[in-house]
């Protein structure tokens, strides 16, 4: 897996960093969207001069490179995901486990042709997050 994540950093015209492998790899391995300070959490014993400042920045240009996704949450806080799938899709993000999952369902070609019509505008791109609750959460809940 370590060398999947070097490969995805230097594709990116990255260097394969041992904090930002390490960095990487605990998104990887949570399957669900974590905040600057719950990767520095994790990851801090693994490297000693390891500053909370250093992950936000990683975590940031992984995030402008498209390596990782920003979560959208009401609380106005910084979340990042690492999703591996690099077809075109959506995610559904659970509000109480934090689990985010694929949605491969677009409608994007109904919308864009919307708007070329209504707005005389053209789409350059687009994103969708679906916030609920998940299956097992419900489950939970009954």
């Amino acid at each position: 897996m370590n060398n999947d994540h070097k490969k995805l950093i230097r594709e990116l015209k990255m260097k394969a960093t041992p904090k930002r492998l390490g960095i990487l790899s605990v998104l990887d391995k949570e399957k669900k969207y974590l905040t600057p300070e719950d990767v520095w959490s994790k990851i801090r014993r693994r490297f000693s001069k390891l500053g909370l400042p250093t992950v936000y920045r990683n975590l940031e240009e992984m995030e402008q490179k498209g390596l990782i996704s920003r979560i959208s949450n009401s609380d106005r806080r910084l979340y990042y995901y690492f999703c591996d799938n690099k077809n075109h899709h959506h995610h559904f993000v659970c509000d109480s486990c934090r689990r985010v999952e694929d949605v491969s369902f677009c409608m994007i070609g109904r919308i864009e042709n919307e708007i070329k019509r209504g707005l005389r505008a053209k789409i350059k791109s687009h994103s969708l997050q679906i916030n609920g609750t998940c299956e097992h959460c419900l489950k939970k809940e009954k």
